[in-house]
């Protein structure tokens, strides 16, 4: 996978616009990940502005995180802009299954056909899999990968997207290829859930990835980056807040080297 480290200089070279409609917890989390990585944040909410900023974006990063009547129609104004104006919208259903709201809104999202790229965990793609990721249960995936590669494959067929489902093993499918990426973790288990917002980094520099490189490559390149960039971060940080400080050093230092380094991308169909 060398063309990874040559995205991630296209990256910085093109400084691609993500317009960002996230949730309140990860905001200056997420806008500093953009910047480190070489990305130009913008984070903004309000529906009357939508058509002047998505204009000028690259790429529309859209997170449920946080929800409520005027943010779910932003955020489905923004969509539906963001298609007529031929910007790839990325999704991240922060906590689809958890209640109706949020899994709803996923859906409706995705019903309307203008979501590109879908990055969520176990838990809310087995959520957008329906009936199918129903009778399979997200406990099973988490322990048998073939399980998580059949519901990858699912949401990424029935809604015609690319998936990016993060775990211990992390897959990318367009419903056609299917890849998996892998590392040791074994340093980043310590800290990794003493932090938040990982999750909603991955989602926002996947936009600034897919703007330069497309959906299925954006997504493989933003994932196996993320994954480097966490691995590298955890070995030189053994607490919470220097792990959430060394995120940002290794974004803004991260290259191609160093991801094959550490991460193992493989090409499973």
């Amino acid at each position: 996978m060398d063309w990874i480290g040559e995205a991630i200089e296209k990256v910085r070279k093109k400084r691609p616009l993500v317009h960002n409609i996230t949730n309140y917890v990860v905001m200056n989390t997420t806008a500093n990940a953009l910047l480190s990585i070489g990305a130009s944040p913008i984070m903004a909410h309000s529906p009357e502005e939508l058509y002047d900023i998505i204009s000028i974006a690259d790429a529309v990063v859209i997170n449920i995180g946080t929800l409520d009547d005027r943010w779910i129609y932003s955020m489905e104004k923004a969509a539906r802009l963001a298609t007529q104006l031929e910007k790839p919208v990325v999704l991240d259903p922060v906590g689809a299954g958890a209640t109706r709201l949020r899994t709803e809104t996923a859906v409706k999202l995705l019903e309307n056909r203008s979501v590109k790229v879908v990055k969520g965990n176990y838990g809310e793609l087995f959520a957008l899999a329906g009936e199918f990721g129903k009778t399979k249960g997200v406990d099973s995936a988490i322990k048998d990968p073939d399980m998580a590669k059949s519901i990858s494959l699912e949401v990424a067929r029935k809604h015609n997207v690319v998936v990016g489902m993060t775990g211990p093993i992390d897959f990318v499918t367009d419903g056609k290829e299917l890849y998996s990426i892998a590392s040791d973790g074994i340093n980043l288990e310590k800290v990794v859930d003493k932090v938040t917002g990982l999750g909603c980094i991955v989602s926002a520099i996947t936009g600034a990835f897919v703007a330069v490189e497309g959906p299925l490559r954006g997504t493989l390149a933003g994932i196996a980056t993320f994954k480097a960039v966490a691995e590298l971060a955890s070995e030189e940080a053994k607490t919470p807040g220097l792990f959430h400080v060394k995120l940002y050093d290794w974004l803004y230092m991260i290259d191609g080297n160093a991801v094959k380094e550490k991460v193992i991308v493989k090409k499973l169909l």
